[in-house]
């Protein structure tokens, strides 16, 4: 459970902390918070909780499909992102996939699961774990891969492809692709969403959830888009009566059109994502890697690791991620997402005490 973050309930009765002064740097969500017009638009009908939800969700799918430019019939709802993944992965059961290493857990749990052959890319921390693109078309020839299955920005090491050099993979291989756009929200989507190729390829789906970008993992919310006709047939086969409760459904109706909302969280996250990084530049012992998320992985180069750094970071009641659990990583590495300013502050305060700055 810990993969998905800390569980701050455990470590608030384990070290007798008030669960409101824990600062959680593992999770990722939106410091900012959810979309107060979403919220308002909750509270102003919460009425509406004490009727079943429309079981087309047709206001929710034409929010989505307006945010996404992506026709409603080819979006499919779950709770939360990872439901998602899941029936996608059972739905294209590969007998060979391909994962990036390190990623998000769930992928090789998911394929394994169905009895697939994982195939390992290993990013390189030579390479400052960027993906070559031509590397994995050949790796993807090689292996013979039927299904490769990747987020975009990667999780944790903050890298991305660009939605030219996704389409590259689908021209010169026939592979499928569950392409998990969890964190894209924190990029240029222009630039690296590939919800563009989602009418011209029916070999893709493309996974999005509402916990991160949009700071409400307690709704469950999770949609795909594809047009691949089998696929839909098959959630729509297998879909759930009234699976999206009405929270999730009112929210959504209004969030995905809050575009001063979007350009907000947007905009915060990148300043301070840069300002962190040029922080993390004059830390002697550390070396962060650049992002495209709202987190960033962190490599130490001499000091505590990262096992201890997280111990002694939690009393001052700051938890960030030990990604000593991730495949292709160890306690020499660690990750933290952006919190407020003041927050972030304090964390980079905490770290040049523990590793030093370089004055020279």
């Amino acid at each position: 459970m810990n993969s998905h973050g800390a569980n701050i309930f455990e470590i608030s009765k384990k070290n007798n902390i008030d669960l409101n002064e824990i600062m959680d740097f593992s999770s990722n969500i939106n410091p900012l918070g959810p979309s107060k017009k979403a919220l308002d638009f909750l509270k102003e009908n919460l009425n509406l909780l004490a009727a079943y939800p429309d079981v087309d969700y047709v206001d929710l799918k034409n929010s989505i499909s307006n945010y996404t430019s992506v026709d409603s019939k080819n979006i499919v709802l779950g709770l939360g992102s990872t439901e998602i993944l899941k029936d996608s992965i059972k739905f294209f059961s590969p007998q060979r996939a391909m994962i990036l290493s390190p990623c998000y857990s769930e992928y090789e749990r998911e394929l394994k699961s169905i009895g697939a052959e994982v195939f390992e890319f290993n990013l390189k921390e030579s390479k400052d774990f960027k993906v070559d693109v031509d590397e994995i078309i050949l790796a993807i020839h090689e292996n013979k891969v039927n299904l490769l299955v990747f987020a975009n920005p990667n999780n944790p090491t903050g890298t991305i492809f660009t939605r030219d050099e996704i389409e590259k993979i689908l021209k010169e291989t026939e592979v499928n692709l569950i392409i998990d756009e969890t964190y894209v929200e924190f990029t240029d989507m222009e630039i690296f969403s590939s919800t563009k190729l989602i009418d011209d390829y029916e070999n893709i789906i493309v996974v999005r959830g509402t916990s991160k970008f949009f700071g409400l993992p307690g709704i469950r919310l999770g949609y795909g888009l594809t047009s691949n006709k089998e696929l839909l047939k098959n959630y729509e086969e297998n879909e759930t009566l009234w699976e999206i409760n009405s929270a999730a459904d009112i929210c959504g109706r209004v969030m995905f059109s809050d575009k001063e909302y979007i350009e907000k969280v947007f905009n915060f996250i990148k300043t301070e994502r840069e300002k962190i990084l040029q922080d993390l530049k004059d830390i002697k012992n550390l070396r962060a890697f650049e992002s495209y998320g709202n987190f960033i992985l962190v490599k130490i180069l001499d000091g505590p690791n990262s096992t201890a750094l997280r111990e002694k970071l939690i009393e001052d009641k700051i938890i960030i991620r030990d990604c000593k659990t991730f495949k292709n990583l160890d306690n020499s590495f660690f990750r933290f997402c952006i919190l407020g300013k003041d927050e972030n502050e304090l964390l980079i305060e905490k770290l040049r005490k523990v590793y030093e700055v370089d004055n020279d």
